[in-house]
This record gives structure tokens, C-alpha cells and sequence, in this order.
């Protein structure tokens, strides 16, 4: 009995062989400062959607279209893209925020509720997953994790700025006002993922918030 070996120039043979070829060469070329920003929005995507601890770096460099020596030339680890992804959402964030602002110059008081308005709009897109920051931190119990130490940044932050601004509004206790504006902000979180997008508790947290502001900036009698 003869054995038949393959003939690499049978059609049903190249044209997927050459196809494979094409694919691992286009993985591979993508190199230096293209692979990262293929693979941090790839990270940007999957993890967003899907979450961190569900997707694999398999998944990442294959949405990404690198290889996986492509990841581990620019991060060192998993946890080292999770903390370039979440540096990509803080800065993503406060670039919102202060679009927000800059819709009312020099009315520091309107600015913050304008925050609301457009952080209430945002919510109710139907693809919204919440706040990154809200999502890593369930995901990451350990708060010495690196990624937990991006959480409590962006946090930090977004606390700093909103006293910032309540002390030009006038507030009489502007940390307070930044605290109660802060915990609206949590609230408007978890309403779009437990009661959905654009639901009455999110729509309610303009109006919430410009009581509270309105009241710790009131001029005292």
C-alpha cells in the first residue's frame, strides 16, 4: 500500500497555508509603540466589557493582533497592563469632567452640577458598564494590589477636585459637599448596573446634587 504525502501545491492545501502564514506574519510585525496601543485598547475593550479576571491574555493579543512576546515586550506582566488600562480610563475620565467644567468658566458651583448632567448622560448609554475603577476594585479584594493603588489614585483625585470646586463655589464646608458629591457619584455607579442604564435613580442625581450644593453654598443669613 502507497502512502500519499501531501502536495503543497494543491490549492486546498496553499491557499490556507498561505492565509496562516499572512496572519502569524501581521501578529508578529506589529512591534514597539504600535503593539501598545493595539494592545492597551484591546485591554480598554475586552476588560471593560467583559472584566479583568475573565479575559486572558490569549484574548488580549488576539483582539490585539500581536503576539503574545509583542505583551510581554512592552508590559511584564497581566497586572502591569491592568494598571496601563486603568491609567488610560483616569485620564479618560478627568478629561470628561473638565469638558464638563469648562461648559460654564468661572462658575464653579454650575460646573459641578453640569458634572452630574453629563456623568447622568453618560450612564444611560445602552453599552455602559460603569465606573473601571468600581469594577477592578470588586474584582481585586487585596487592597496592596497595584491595581486597588489605581483605584484609590483616581478616587483620590476626583475628591481633591470636587473640594477644589466646592471651595470656589462658596461652599461653608467644602469637604463635606465633596464627600456627599463623591458618594452621588458611587451611587450613579452601581444604579446603571443594578437597576440599568438610564433608570430613575440616575436620573434623579442632577437634581440631588444641585440641592446639595445649593444648600452648602447658601449664603448664611
Amino acid at each position: 500500500m502507497s502512502t500519499r504525502h501531501p502536495n503543497p501545491t494543491d490549492p486546498a492545501i496553499a491557499a490556507p497555508a498561505k492565509a496562516a502564514a499572512r496572519a502569524g506574519r501581521s501578529r508578529t510585525q506589529t512591534a514597539g509603540p504600535r503593539a501598545q496601543e493595539h494592545l492597551l485598547a484591546a485591554a480598554d475593550e475586552l476588560f471593560y466589557r467583559e472584566g479583568v479576571r475573565a479575559v486572558g491574555v490569549e484574548a488580549v493579543v488576539e483582539r490585539a493582533g500581536v503576539n503574545k512576546m509583542s505583551l510581554y515586550r512592552q508590559f511584564s506582566s497581566k497586572d502591569d497592563l491592568v494598571v496601563a488600562y486603568l491609567k488610560r480610563c483616569d485620564v479618560r475620565f478627568f478629561e470628561r469632567f473638565e469638558a464638563s467644567a469648562a461648559k460654564h468658566p468661572g462658575e464653579p458651583a454650575k460646573q459641578l452640577m453640569q458634572a452630574f448632567e453629563d456623568l447622568a448622560a453618560r450612564a444611560s448609554a445602552p453599552d455602559y458598564r460603569g465606573c473601571p475603577f468600581v469594577n477592578v476594585a470588586a474584582e481585586f479584594p487585596d487592597p496592596a494590589h497595584p491595581a486597588r493603588h489605581s483605584v484609590a489614585d483616581n478616587k483620590t483625585r476626583l475628591i481633591a477636585r470636587l473640594t477644589e470646586l466646592a471651595q470656589a463655589a462658596g461652599a461653608t464646608d467644602a469637604a463635606s459637599l465633596a464627600n456627599e458629591l463623591a458618594l452621588l457619584v458611587e451611587g450613579v455607579y452601581a444604579a446603571s448596573q443594578t437597576y440599568g442604564p438610564g433608570c430613575g435613580p440616575i436620573q434623579a442625581a442632577p437634581r440631588m446634587a444641585k440641592l446639595l450644593i445649593e444648600a452648602a453654598c447658601a449664603p448664611v443669613a
